[in-house]
């Protein structure tokens, strides 16, 4: 067992595992200022240049351009100082979570308006696929496939993309030390040290895919569509596409509906699909979720802690009291509560519609809001819910 796994696992409530392996490793490259140049360089980031002064900083926050909805925090910021110029560095890690609401883009304007620097380098580095390439310049329109992936961004900023398990290969063989040696045991742990190559465990999920994807279709079929859209009004549509797109980019299968936009809205289903470990299970059920920049937040998450107050037994909160962040509370169990029950399929579905009967219930005892979903044919916007959401757990 890591070290640093024992001490996230300390953590009361739902473990910011990104934010503090953001520390872990900045803390790591701050002591180690010839790993990082070392890392930097082999990826042609940087030059042969002599920095004087390097400075590393965690979760910087910047107040919001015009053309922003809302503040932005980075997770490691690297100024590298010649004497004479400076460079920039931003970078925006993830583990488990995707770029969402055009962070990068955000981030990017940033870099762009900083004053007196010479280099502006932006860095998105993945522990899992997310393709996002700079947008080139057409005479023609792109496709709206090649849209989907591409960053809009001036012409002055450098932009990089890595994945996790490179830096795990490069720090592996400089690895010189205890501290070295527990974060490479926390990527192990957290599947951050994967290659791509296919493991026997990736062929098994190929050859049981359709059946897995089937299995959970018929449990958030027909009857549970029909009983959650007279519940909350509506309905995201198509339902194969949406989730699957929701399984792609988030981990979960899910189906869903919207009260105010991106703003408010709930989903029912399969979630953490993707666990950082093989003795992980899957859980399902229902969650009402809150945008960070809704102008009825403060109103939503004092209802969600009454709800969480009067039953903390059957509700569990995620970011109520965490900013910038998306909020919200959950009626769930684990996969591995229903592997003993002799018809699981039914099991399972006989709790998701009484998850829609109890967030139906916690709707009408405490929260004092218009909630009136939507039902219509989804589209980009839809498909891509934030990847800041509060369900990724």
């Amino acid at each position: 067992m890591s070290l640093f796994t024992n001490l996230l696992n300390l953590h009361s409530g739902n473990k910011p595992r990104e934010d503090f392996f953001t520390e872990v490793v900045a803390y790591f490259l701050s002591l180690n200022n010839d790993i990082l140049l070392g890392w930097l360089k082999h990826h042609s980031i940087i030059t042969d240049d002599i920095y004087s002064s390097i400075k590393i900083s965690t979760q910087q926050e910047h107040q919001a351009l015009v053309n922003h909805t809302e503040d932005s925090r980075l997770d490691i910021v690297v100024e590298l100082s010649t004497g004479l110029t400076t460079d920039v560095i931003f970078i925006e890690s993830k583990i488990g979570a995707k770029d969402g609401n055009n962070a990068l883009k955000k981030y990017a304007d940033i870099l762009s308006n900083l004053p007196n620097v010479r280099h502006r380098i932006l860095i998105y580095i993945t522990r899992d696929y997310d393709p996002k390439d700079e947008l080139k310049q057409y005479d023609y329109d792109p496709k709206p496939a090649i849209k989907e992936y591409c960053l809009e961004l001036s012409p002055n900023i450098n932009f990089f993309q890595l994945r996790w398990y490179q830096f795990y290969s490069f720090l592996k063989e400089r690895a010189s030390d205890i501290l070295a040696q527990e974060i490479l045991i926390f990527m192990r742990n957290n599947r951050m040290s994967h290659t791509n190559q296919f493991s026997s465990v990736d062929l098994l999920t190929m050859v049981n895919f359709n059946k897995t994807l089937n299995l959970m279709e018929s449990t958030l079929g027909e009857e549970v569509q029909h009983e959650f859209k007279l519940a909350f009004g509506g309905l995201i549509k198509p339902i194969a596409s949406t989730s699957m797109t929701q399984w792609r980019w988030y981990s979960r299968y899910i189906i869903y509906t919207k009260f105010s936009g991106d703003n408010l809205w709930c989903g029912l289903g399969y979630f953490n699909l993707n666990p950082d470990t093989l003795t992980e299970y899957p859980y399902l059920g229902i969650f009402l979720e809150v945008s960070a920049s809704f102008g009825e937040r403060s109103k939503i998450i004092e209802s969600m802690q009454k709800v969480i107050n009067d039953k903390p037994n059957i509700w569990t909160p995620a970011n109520l009291t965490i900013l910038p962040a998306c909020s919200a509370i959950f009626y769930q169990k684990s996969l591995q509560d229903f592997l003993s029950e002799k018809d699981q399929l039914s099991a399972i579905k006989l709790f998701f519609q009484e998850s829609i009967k109890e967030l139906k219930i916690v709707q009408e005892q405490y929260f004092d809001f218009p909630w009136k979903g939507v039902s219509i044919e989804a589209d980009k916007e839809d498909l891509d819910t934030s990847s800041s959401s509060a369900t990724q757990l």
